[in-house]
């Protein structure tokens, strides 16, 4: 699909979830220096997202960026939903569901021991 004219059409991945186990991508090609507002304004398979586009969390390779943001070649964008439920809260429903504490993987403390 293809956004813009230019002489150097840069390419792009456009990743988004509009509801829970629902992951879309589009692969993009748009001019150089295109911001991420006007590349997700004028892609029609993000069409449905846009009345809330004010409201949703934009990144790149996993950092949020603002909308104003130009894309380089093979930039990653990424359309985050806002969270349902707060991460503490879902912990304790899991831990009271269980009975049971919930054992997280962290890692190792920088060579101390518990002795």
């Amino acid at each position: 699909m293809g956004l813009g004219e230019g002489a150097d059409p840069i390419q792009v991945e456009l990743v988004w979830s509009p509801q829970a186990g629902d992951v879309r991508h589009v692969t993009l090609s748009a001019r150089v220096g295109i911001s991420i507002e006007t590349l997700l304004r004028a892609c029609p398979a993000f069409a449905d997202q846009l009345p809330r586009l004010s409201e949703l969390k934009i990144g790149v390779w996993g950092r949020v960026r603002g909308l104003d943001t130009p894309l380089r070649d093979r930039d990653r964008i990424e359309v985050y939903r806002p969270l349902t439920v707060d991460p503490k809260e879902a912990r304790r429903q899991r831990y009271k569901d269980r009975g049971e504490r919930i054992v997280s993987r962290h890692r190792p403390l920088g060579g101390k021991t518990s002795r």
